[in-house]
């Protein structure tokens, strides 16, 4: 059996910790939480023991999930690297790329794995397009549309810590075009703006509500990605991989919230994704059960830190790239 401890206890958390306390391997499930009371209250919901300090949770386990808010995530990591214990963290790492690298070694030095969260790389249908790439179903790639649309602005204090757009939204359609291909980023070239009313909180903190652009990929071929902060129509995620053999979508499924105009076709559904939790809750638990088995050695990292890091450039590079109007080489962050 597993000792797994759970760091950080709100919404995504709390998924974490409910799907790792339904797993056969582990026992007993570990929590804490910046507000203690939470961690009680969780813990007692599901038969675990709640700790006051996240110390307190590594001293007692094997290995640890961090979900705890990105500005804690250094620190966190840090004290569960010098114990020897396997990590699972969710992304961002950190919010820039020094102290991602700072982290990144601190883990490779003190000999520990560390996998990190991006969960579209556990749902079935972007699962099913990275093995109708690999198979050679597609064919050679020519061309790759991704969309991340959010239903309604977040609130200001959300905005004001989570970095911005490209590193907290498209930064997860970054990974999964990687993971899809098996080809990397090589330059990008995007747009972003905030002008609208719906974004005033973006506007206020230099962020873009909603983006588009380019993506160049190492094999010669072309990504799109487009994003945006408030689709009242729906938690809308979608890909489509276009190659010389054939074209596969996902994200197009009986809940997708776009309305086809075209005759005969069925109006949109009345009840489309809410969030990431409503449309990624079984992605969320399967990137639980790849972590157990990594820490018991069942299989390899399904998402180490260097394929985190170079998301994490790409959105890097769209950032600047929307700054300063031009595409922007992923070499330039080397």
């Amino acid at each position: 059996m597993l000792r797994i401890g759970v760091v950080g206890v709100g919404r995504l958390g709390s998924l974490f910790a409910r799907a790792l306390n339904d797993h056969s391997d582990v026992a007993p499930l570990i929590l804490a939480g910046s507000r203690p009371d939470s961690a009680v209250e969780l813990a007692s919901e599901l038969s675990a023991t709640a700790c006051s300090s996240p110390d307190d949770v590594f001293n007692a386990v094997d290995a640890v999930v961090i979900a705890a808010s990105t500005s804690a995530h250094p620190a966190l990591i840090n004290s569960a690297a010098e114990r020897g214990l396997s990590i699972f963290c969710e992304k961002p790492l950190t919010l820039d790329l020094a102290s991602t690298d700072e982290v990144i070694a601190a883990a490779g030095d003190a000999g520990v794995e560390m996998q990190v969260g991006f969960q579209r790389r556990f749902d079935p249908g972007y699962r099913a397009a990275h093995d109708a790439v690999s198979s050679g179903v597609v064919g050679d790639v020519y061309l790759v549309n991704a969309a991340s649309l959010d239903p309604a602005p977040s609130p200001e204090d959300f905005v004001r810590t989570s970095g911005d757009l490209y590193r907290d939204l498209m930064v997860h359609d970054f990974d999964a075009i990687r993971f899809v291909t098996g080809h990397e980023i090589e330059e990008v070239f995007i747009s972003g703006t905030a002008h609208f009313p719906a974004f005033a909180v973006y506007q206020r903190h230099r962020d873009a509500g909603v983006a588009g652009g380019t993506l160049r990929l190492s094999n010669g071929s072309i990504a799109t990605v487009a994003a945006t902060r408030h689709n009242p129509a729906g938690y809308d995620i979608r890909m489509e991989v276009h190659g010389s053999e054939g074209s596969v979508a996902v994200g197009w499924d009986d809940r997708m919230p776009l309305h086809s105009l075209e005759p005969g076709f069925a109006a949109p559904p009345e009840t489309p994704y809410r969030d990431f939790l409503d449309r990624f809750a079984p992605a969320y638990r399967a990137e639980m059960d790849a972590f157990v088995d990594f820490v018991a050695g069942r299989i390899t990292n399904p998402c180490p830190p260097e394929d985190a890091r170079a998301a994490f450039v790409a959105a890097l590079a769209a950032g600047r790239s929307a700054a300063e109007n031009r595409p922007v080489s992923i070499a330039e962050f080397a």
